[in-house]
């Protein structure tokens, strides 16, 4: 295999009090701290990652077979496994990195062991995260690798990702970790569990863009298996840009997230730290959250939400990261959709366009819209329920952002 790394700026620590007071005026709640997640090891890039939440039930003495697609290439692979949201360590017995030939079966000879401060298991305490050593070798741009975990045993609530859009691959009994073929991987699922980033070491200077929101993010009505998310097609344009230094893409979506309250997933306020900021060679980050607050019942006025976005922005500053601020998009049709809210969404999308506190501005709602009637989607880009972008729209979204606005002095 070209053996498949993580950091780029070690991250300070930040108290953004001023900005906390802004959204505890307006009622809204504040963010609380997260457990600490390590900082990410110097000079790499994340190449994939996927926001850890909830995930149900723990199953131990299984092995995943996860695929994860890759955007910026270079060396030294290591993941990041997360246990943010278990009651009980979870041990993980091995765990290997292969290239995926097809379905659940590897590249012959691409089926690499990876350790732990040079142990072939590790336990990850409740609330941990923890990262493996280097993985020698090249990891090659927009590739399928398979990240292979046996997990020895596990408490009763699992963290990970639900809504993968990609097939996952599980061996029901035993540790099959080191196997290149797919006999033992029986079972298919379309989550991931515990593994939530995947980094490598590329050419100096590269930096990463974490794209930050809720189910359009998370790519609710692409196509599975075809990596045709927005932050997949930004990705493309990044890694064929010569004059950009930013390859990176991390998409951290997640279905029914909000900026200000929790619901199937912690808020964008109580997140932003271990799904943004952590991230190895973060430079900038798209901001698309609000479609969930605006229709919620009851739903936040238009003051309270840009209070939270005022926020993130300040937290983001503070690490140095920039913010890229995207207009919430249209969804009359939606079977949540008042004309009340519209009006909301209209006064948050004025603050997003001319408020000039983002450091930049996609206007997905105009490259999204239906010009005949504003506040719903074209027909050509709706995913069937008048909310989520299909294919097509997805692509026009990763197209309408400008790679040089991703760009700022930080």
């Amino acid at each position: 295999m070209q053996r498949p790394g993580l950091r780029a700026r070690v991250l300070g620590v930040l108290a953004a009090t001023a900005a906390l007071g802004a959204v505890a005026a307006t009622g809204t709640e504040s963010y609380a701290a997260q457990p600490v997640t390590p900082p990410a090891p110097r000079s790499s890039v994340v190449t994939w990652g996927s926001s850890a939440y909830p995930a149900g039930t723990a199953t131990r003495d299984l092995t995943y077979r996860f695929v994860i697609h890759t955007s910026v290439g270079g060396r030294d692979l290591r993941i990041r496994l997360s246990n943010a949201y278990g009651d009980q360590p979870v041990t993980f017995g091995h765990a290997f990195a292969g290239v995926r030939e097809s379905g659940a079966a590897l590249v012959p000879g691409s089926n690499e062991r990876l350790t732990f401060r040079g142990a072939s298991s590790v336990t990850v305490p409740a609330g941990g995260v923890v990262y493996s050593d280097p993985l020698p070798g090249g990891v090659r741009p927009r590739s399928d690798l398979a990240i292979s975990l046996y997990v020895r045993t596990a408490g009763t609530l699992a963290t990970g990702h639900k809504g993968a859009r990609a097939t996952q691959y599980v061996a029901p009994a035993g540790d099959h970790a080191a196997e290149e073929g797919p006999a033992a991987y029986t079972q298919q699922i379309t989550s991931w569990y515990y593994l939530d980033a995947a980094v490598v070491r590329p050419r100096p200077g590269t930096g990463a863009v974490v794209a930050f929101g809720d189910s359009i993010t998370d790519g609710s009505a692409s196509t599975q298996d075809t990596n045709r998310r927005w932050p997949d097609f930004l990705a493309r344009r990044l890694l064929a840009d010569p004059r950009s230094r930013l390859k990176g893409v991390a998409n951290e979506g997640i279905s029914g997230n909000k900026v200000l309250a929790d619901g199937s997933a912690e808020s964008a306020l109580k997140r932003l730290d271990r799904d943004v900021l952590s991230q190895a060679g973060v430079r900038t980050t798209i901001l698309l959250e609000g479609i969930n607050d605006i229709k919620a019942t009851p739903g936040p006025t238009a003051d309270e939400l840009i209070a939270g976005y005022r926020q993130i922005i300040a937290r983001a500053h503070a690490r140095g990261v920039c913010v890229v601020g995207a207009t919430v998009m249209p969804y009359e049709g939606w079977r949540e959709y008042e004309p009340a809210d519209e009006v909301v969404r209209q006064q948050v999308n004025a603050f997003i366009r001319t408020g000039g506190e983002f450091d930049a501005v996609v206007d997905f709602d105009e490259a999204l819209r239906d010009p005949t009637a504003p506040s719903r989607m074209l027909p050509a880009y709706d995913g069937g329920d008048h909310l989520h972008p299909n294919d097509t729209g997805m692509r026009v979204m990763g197209d309408a952002i400008s790679l040089r606005a991703l760009r700022c002095d930080r």
